[in-house]
């Protein structure tokens, strides 16, 4: 089913505008969600999660009214938060069971199947009976997943999944994600480009609680492909080039300073053509200098 929003907008009680007529469509599969920190990603998860209300605006999953059918929702929705606390005296057998009881799973024979299955699905299975404390962030995120999960939910959402975690356990919290997104709607909010670019085959960039950009994720590269141009500079003379061009990113790469430029045409000092990567539609819609948006 597609979540369908429409001009959501939440301003906190400080002025804060945190979601200004945020408009999107939203298809089955991995969806990423890709802005910086503060941007509004969590505000909007928490929104579509139920857990917070909106000003404005109107959100539907297929025919259900997500802001209005609260109860009817939540049973077809998994939330993992970006902070996800857990009683660390508990092991994660009896947590999950717990969970799965909440959820309505009251037949204990089938309860104890869902668990056992979920516990597996996460690689879990093997220290479902360790004390959650005793967890490290990669398992406690695979653990957050497997709860997520309960009920065979039809929207995950999921916030700042990776964020800490180790390359491997990345790794592996990519693969169980890709694994749960073929039939089912999956939104992964994150400041980590790799991520979407990893999982994600549509997409968009959230800034100050706009919509900057949507679309396919492989069409929003192709668009810059032929204009990001590339060149190492002295440290000393970066201020200078940011000020001749328009210089979307930098960084360190074998000690030197490679500074990644948007412009359609060579800006000729030494500028070689690169290969546009999803960073580089990131740094460039964030910058303001790319708004060709190819909308779902």
């Amino acid at each position: 089913m597609q979540l369908q929003i429409r001009n959501l907008s939440k301003t906190y009680s400080n002025g804060v505008v945190a979601l200004d007529k945020v408009s999107l469509n939203i298809p089955s599969g991995m969806f990423g969600l890709l802005g910086p920190n503060g941007a509004g990603k969590s505000t909007l998860m928490r929104t579509l999660a139920t857990l917070q209300e909106c000003d404005s605006g109107s959100v539907f999953f297929g025919e259900l009214d997500v802001l209005d059918d609260k109860d009817e929702i939540r049973r077809l929705l998994g939330y993992l938060p970006q902070d996800f606390g857990l009683y660390p005296k508990v092991t994660a057998y009896e947590l999950l069971d717990h969970f799965a009881v909440l959820k309505g799973l009251s037949n204990r024979t089938r309860r104890r199947e869902v668990v056992d299955g979920l516990l597996q699905q996460t690689n879990l299975f093997d220290v479902r009976h360790q004390r959650l404390g005793g967890f490290s962030g990669g398992m406690r995120q695979r653990f957050g997943i497997a709860q997520a999960l309960l009920g065979d939910p039809q929207l995950i959402i999921v916030d700042e999944p990776t964020a800490g975690l180790d390359p491997e356990e990345r790794v592996r919290f990519h693969n169980l994600l890709s694994d749960i997104g073929d039939d089912k709607t999956v939104l992964l909010s994150t400041h980590i480009v790799s991520d979407v670019a990893d999982l994600c085959a549509n997409m968009a960039i959230i800034n100050k609680g706009h919509v900057l950009l949507s679309g396919p994720t492989q069409s929003l590269i192709d668009a810059v492909r032929d204009k990001i141009w590339a060149r190492f500079v002295d440290k000393k003379d970066l201020a200078s080039f940011q000020q001749r061009h328009a210089v979307i990113s930098s960084r360190l790469l074998s000690g030197r300073t490679l500074i990644h430029v948007y412009s359609d045409s060579d800006p000729g000092e030494g500028f070689e053509e690169a290969i546009g990567e999803l960073e580089d539609v990131y740094f460039a819609t964030i910058a303001g200098r790319h708004r060709a948006a190819a909308e779902l």
